[in-house]
């Protein structure tokens, strides 16, 4: 095993209002993206879309989850996950979740490669803080919320920063440690890449 690092950087970044928020350019009807809400708790679908996305982005802290475990976790009142599709494809998702004090935090979002870089990340982004803002109109025990959050790293896409900062989100905590270097797991954790034995 290698014991080489990476020198990652994590930024913290938040919207304290909706009016934070600044809308993305919205797909015309003839683009067929949609966004729907994934509300049957699900963890085959939910660690579909995880790995799916994250696979190349080194996302492995749910990989060893149980199924038990992917159930718990989505059946929180007020996690939600909001996908969004093309044409019936899924083409990335954006899972939130409540906290205390009125937080939500946007824990995951992202796009599979092939659908990345058309606009529709900037959409789904924008849809789904506004959720985050009201999400306690569908789940009446969880207070209103009063701050939207989540992390991005330079393990991140290369778009992923701006992308934030374009939809109102400010940073309010910068982070650089060194990491160990993970291979990414790719979208098929446990199977081989293509081109490789």
């Amino acid at each position: 095993m290698s014991d080489s690092t990476t020198r990652v950087t994590t930024w913290s970044m938040e919207q304290t209002s909706p009016a934070d928020l600044r809308p993305a350019r919205v797909p015309d009807a003839s683009s067929g993206i949609r966004i729907e809400r994934a509300e049957v708790p699900s963890p085959e679908f939910s660690r579909f879309l995880y790995t799916a996305v994250g696979g190349e982005l080194s996302w492995t802290d749910r990989l060893p989850w149980s199924y038990e475990r992917w159930r718990a976790h989505l059946e929180r009142p007020g996690v939600e996950t909001w996908v969004a599709y093309e044409h019936g494809t899924p083409a990335g998702y954006i899972e939130l979740d409540p906290q205390p004090e009125g937080a939500v935090e946007i824990v995951y979002f992202g796009l599979m490669r092939q659908f990345q870089g058309r606009g529709i990340g900037g959409h789904l982004l924008a849809f789904g803080t506004a959720r985050a803002w009201d999400l306690a109109e569908r789940w009446p025990e969880r207070e209103p919320t009063k701050r939207v959050w989540l992390h991005t790293c330079s393990k991140d896409g290369p778009h992923a920063l701006a992308n934030y900062g374009r939809r109102g989100f400010r940073v309010f905590e910068t982070r650089t440690e060194e990491e160990p270097d993970i291979p990414a797991p790719g979208p098929w954790p446990g199977a081989h890449q293509a081109g490789t034995h």
